[in-house]
């Protein structure tokens, strides 16, 4: 068997290329992309990419170039995941809910030949050039070529530039043959992370790794033939977790759309029927909080896919009663997007509905491709029992993993450690074997010794009905050195006030849910809290605030009895940042 030897016809790079190459034969006529008034079929798609490959490659754009884009989930977004690896070049889609500033970092770090800008964010672009080209006069960094998105349904006339991105489209060979990929191991996508920490690092993807989580995703949600598809991710996260590439694996239709409200939601799943979607659990709010004139009946499931921070039990209970069916799913930039998803099994469906959203808001097991998952002591790199209990690092490995950080291999090789990838999130494995998420390792507060996972209070605080969102992080307390710390946003009453509920009013809803070590020591009302655009809350804000919060204990004239007094220096409300 040594003997047999790779060639063309037994061997070939894996890439999620080949999925948009099927899709323009076999389903050619179906439709490819909604948006608006627009329908494009998938032969069109594919022609499409051919020639913005083709005018990429006349513009100079070669193998590895990094091209930059800064746009909402519409169609040139869309295309851009296949035409520009079909140049041989490297995709960065940039979170457009940056600053200037961190958009003309990751240009300089990326050193992108090209950007591609929507219209709508011109002028964020523009500034973010005028940095990049103050730098570009000191020698440090050199500009790239702009190209402007313009609106493909209504036109508006804004330019950056003189390039257009509908120009390039005609001005391209639809005969263009994509550039080969000669190894699967080569780049298709750069992605700066956009976590709860305040320094990006840019994430390489293989061809491979994109290929093999597509693949994995579309099965573990078990997703058919010919889906409705509604963008209310953005593309600029993991590649839409990889659904970019998936829905032209499936023959499915993209409905895209610029803005994630709930009237552009709803709307959307009315009227084209949609069957998926995926999204934060930050985004069920804004469904749930629909008001009368922005909601449209839902005539038939739609299947969400939510990941991105733990979805709480009775927001998933409450999603279910409006029609959705939802899969909770794991993963972070690093490992492609989703690296876990919690798969239902028969014998839950007769379980109460209470129950069954406590299960669903579990992490799950490994999706299909990754080599193996585990929670591990890290001091002894010992697997913990499986006993829903014990709690240790979450480690992963698998092609799926990045290829690594762009330009930074002192962070690439504390991520990769013992042939695994660490996860910094802490978390059980219960004897089912399903793997549930207890918090990031820096967030886990303790207490006297006691271990306080910050998401299992938030889950708590979420069952209140005025609670909109919540956050725990740690504060300092003089005796016990931390104790937990709650931020909540407020639900308005039937009068539109939130004032009516008070600090008080929590603790004690507290108490009679929690054990004694686990109660809020303080809780913040904020009118919204930071969050990134995917939707995570960015707790090193709260803990930077919950620092200047002073707990004093004062002895009552009863015994034993302790009542903290608290003494706050900080803002009053924090503004949710525009990192997503």
């Amino acid at each position: 068997m040594d003997r047999l030897s790779k060639c063309e016809a037994n061997y070939a790079p894996l890439t999620p290329l080949t999925f948009l190459k099927r899709a323009g034969s076999v389903y050619a006529n179906r439709t490819s992309i909604i948006y608006e008034n627009m329908r494009f079929t998938w032969r069109q798609t594919y022609e499409r990419c051919c020639r913005l490959a083709s005018s990429l490659r006349s513009l100079n754009i070669l193998n590895n170039h990094v091209v930059s884009v800064l746009a909402p989930n519409v169609p040139a977004m869309y295309e851009m995941h296949f035409a520009v690896p079909m140049a041989g070049a490297v995709l960065n889609t940039i979170n457009s809910r940056l600053d200037a500033k961190n958009v003309a970092t990751i240009l300089r770090h990326s050193e992108a030949k090209a950007l591609f800008v929507d219209y709508q964010y011109v002028q964020l672009a523009s500034e973010a050039l005028r940095i990049l080209m103050a730098d570009s006069q000191q020698g440090q960094s050199s500009m790239p070529l702009v190209i402007v998105i313009d609106d493909v349904d209504s036109p508006t006339g804004v330019r950056l530039g003189e390039l257009e991105y509908e120009q390039l489209i005609q001005m391209g060979n639809p005969r263009f043959v994509p550039i080969e990929v000669q190894d699967e191991w080569d780049p298709i996508s750069l992605n700066y992370t956009s976590g709860t920490t305040s320094e990006p690092k840019g994430v390489v993807y293989s061809h491979r790794g994109a290929y093999l989580s597509t693949l994995a995703l579309i099965l573990g949600w078990e997703m058919g033939n010919e889906p409705v598809y509604l963008w209310s991710l953005p593309m600029f996260h993991c590649n839409g977790w990889t659904f970019t590439w998936g829905i032209a694996a499936r023959g499915g239709t993209n409905v895209c759309i610029r803005n994630t409200t709930a009237y552009d939601m709803y709307r959307s799943i009315a009227t084209h029927k949609v069957t998926h979607m995926c999204c934060a659990p930050i985004v069920f709010n804004i469904l749930l909080e629909a008001k009368l004139n922005e909601r449209r009946e839902i005539s038939s499931p739609v299947q969400i896919l939510t990941g991105g921070a733990p979805p709480p039990a009775p927001l998933l209970e409450k999603m279910e009663h409006l029609g959705f069916h939802v899969t909770h799913a794991y993963g972070l930039t690093e490992a492609t997007g989703p690296a876990l998803v919690c798969e239902w099994q028969a014998k839950w469906n007769h379980l109460p509905e209470e129950h069954k959203a406590k299960i669903k808001s579990r992490q799950g097991i490994s999706v299909l491709t990754l080599a193996d998952v585990d929670v591990k002591n890290m001091e002894t790199m010992e697997s913990v029992p499986h006993d829903g209990k014990t709690i240790g690092e979450i480690v992963l490995r698998g092609s799926s993993i990045m290829k690594g950080y762009l330009k930074d291999e002192v962070a690439t090789s504390k991520a990769f450690k013992n042939g695994w990838f660490f996860t910094g999130d802490v978390g059980v494995i219960h004897p089912d074997g399903y793997l549930e998420i207890k918090d990031r390792s820096k967030d886990v507060i303790i207490s006297g010794g006691e271990n306080i996972s910050s998401v299992e209070l938030e889950s708590v605080l979420y069952k209140h009905p005025r609670v909109l969102e919540a956050a725990v992080v740690a504060m300092p307390h003089p005796r016990w050195g931390e104790s937990p710390c709650a931020f909540i946003s407020l639900r308005e009453n039937e009068t539109g006030q939130k004032g009516d509920v008070k600090e008080a009013d929590i603790i004690s809803y507290c108490r009679k849910n929690l054990p004694h070590f686990m109660i809020p020591k303080k809780v913040k009302f904020l009118s919204q809290l930071p969050k990134t655009s995917t939707g995570k809350i960015q707790k090193f804000q709260l803990r930077a605030m919950a620092k200047t919060f002073q707990v004093t204990e004062k002895k009552s004239t009863q015994v034993n009895k302790e009542i903290p007094q608290y003494h706050v220096e900080a803002h009053e409300q924090i503004l949710a940042m525009s990192r997503l």
